[in-house]
């Protein structure tokens, strides 16, 4: 498959989720669709809403935008969340929102969304994945797929 035809079919399934799911913005992907996205299509950004301290302890992914959704421990909003994006993204970014689970990062997407940007995207089960049957967090997840990451 060509990369044309793979971001094709990748944009058509993100989509199709989005629909499925009552989703406000354009559309939903795994990790590995988001790493694809990033690779193949122009002006594609991936932008890492999980707090300082999760990208400390748990990790980081290699030229993802880094701005905080919510501040650790308190978890408070940053206010200022619109304002670094703006700085940093083109309203014709296809942009792509990761946090620990997919929670953040989908308040994040409709956030943005709610700014002009159209073209807004939620990677499913964010850097972590979701609990196992042992509440841990080994299931799925960028983290475990496989994809480039590193620690602290």
């Amino acid at each position: 498959m060509s990369n044309e035809a793979n971001v094709d079919a990748i944009l058509k399934q993100a989509e199709q989720r989005a629909k499925d799911g009552g989703l406000p913005y354009r559309g939903a992907v795994t990790p590995a669709e988001a790493w694809a996205l990033v690779q193949q299509l122009p002006n594609t950004r991936l932008v890492d809403v999980r707090s300082k301290a999760e990208w400390q302890l748990i990790g980081r992914i290699p030229g993802a935008i880094e701005v905080e959704f919510k501040f650790f421990p308190d978890w408070k909003p940053n206010s200022a969340f619109i304002d670094e994006l703006q700085r940093q993204l083109r309203l014709d970014d296809n942009v792509l929102f990761l946090c620990r689970s997919g929670v953040r990062s989908d308040a994040a997407a409709k956030a943005l969304l709610a700014e002009g940007f159209t073209s807004v995207f939620n990677v499913l089960e964010g850097f972590e994945g979701e609990l196992d049957e042992n509440k841990h967090r080994l299931k799925n997840g960028w983290k475990n797929s496989g994809l480039p990451w590193t620690q602290g």
